[in-house]
């Protein structure tokens, strides 16, 4: 047996017998972590989902030492997406730390909603005019830019320290022509004629945790991410009221609005849009679980 994999039995075993893991990053497994962790004391930091395509590299005994601190840190709760500094999001390679919400597959149904909306919009045009809000580490933003080259996307969040998060990850990406970042409350950042019935599509993924749950999440979470990622407010939907209410100045006819809810919220969110003279299109998303996860209303 080689060293390599010997010593990965080893501390697959230690990291097995301490890890707590939560059903939001359904992709971190003891085996899946580890491999992720392993290549990050390599000095060559990788997403986990990465990491899990790739050779493990030798470590050296400074490597297996780092490895063990890393193993520690683990177990201990800190995120690995902070530890390895990497989390892949619709098969882009992006840069994390705890000035954002670490990017989740669930929000995945957002991304490749709003993306089929785009890429119809795109079919016939030079340029879609796109606006994500609330874009955190500006995963769906650089999602969407990524995957359609006709898209001219701009991003807003109301933490600094999230734009300067989004601003590294366009950066990283290749992406600085073509996603704009600005530091604002929701819409305001965009309050002027250049986007006043002039977009074409809208996307968010809003805080709509209920701020009493909020206190109730694990520590995993709370502890290392911002609170403002996650507060929708006593009900949930604070963030998610003011976005449907102030989206159709901006959309023009026949833009639409996307965006993602809580658990449980898909339904009377989508009878409250059927009576919003606003809009004139609803169409949902639904998990493995037949949970509404993503609406998309079109004005």
């Amino acid at each position: 047996m080689s060293s390599a994999s010997s010593l990965f039995q080893e501390m697959a075993k230690q990291l097995g017998a301490g890890l707590s893991l939560l059903p939001d990053k359904p992709e971190e497994t003891p085996d899946t972590t580890l491999r992720a962790l392993w290549h990050a004391a390599a000095q060559a930091p990788v997403s986990v989902r990465q990491a899990c395509a790739l050779s493990l590299p030798e470590l050296d005994s400074a490597g297996a030492e780092r490895l063990q601190g890393l193993i520690a840190q683990r177990v201990a709760g800190i995120p690995l997406a902070h530890l390895t500094g990497r989390q892949q999001f619709m098969g882009m390679e992006m840069l994390a730390g705890r000035e954002a919400l670490i990017p989740r597959k669930e929000t995945e149904l957002l991304g490749h909603g709003a993306l089929q909306v785009l890429q119809s919009l795109t079919a016939g045009r030079d340029e879609v005019l796109v606006v994500d809000v609330c874009t955190g580490s500006g995963n769906l933003a650089l999602a969407l830019a990524f995957h359609d080259l006709k898209a001219r996307v701009f991003a807003a969040d109301i933490s600094a320290e999230a734009v300067m998060l989004g601003q590294r990850n366009a950066r990283y990406l290749g992406l600085e022509d073509r996603v704009e970042f600005r530091s604002g409350d929701l819409l305001a950042p965009f309050d002027e004629p250049r986007f006043h019935g002039n977009v074409d599509l809208l996307v968010c993924n809003p805080p709509y945790i209920s701020s009493k749950k909020v206190d109730t999440m694990a520590g995993e979470i709370i502890g290392h991410e911002p609170r403002l990622a996650f507060d929708g407010g006593p009900l949930g939907i604070r963030i998610v009221e003011r976005l449907v209410r102030e989206a159709p100045r901006f959309l023009r006819r026949g833009g639409t609005l996307a965006f993602e809810v809580g658990l449980g919220q898909g339904p009377a969110l989508l009878k409250r849009l059927a009576k919003n003279t606003g809009y004139s299109g609803l169409r949902s998303i639904a998990d493995e679980a037949g949970e509404v996860r993503v609406i998309l209303a079109a004005v």
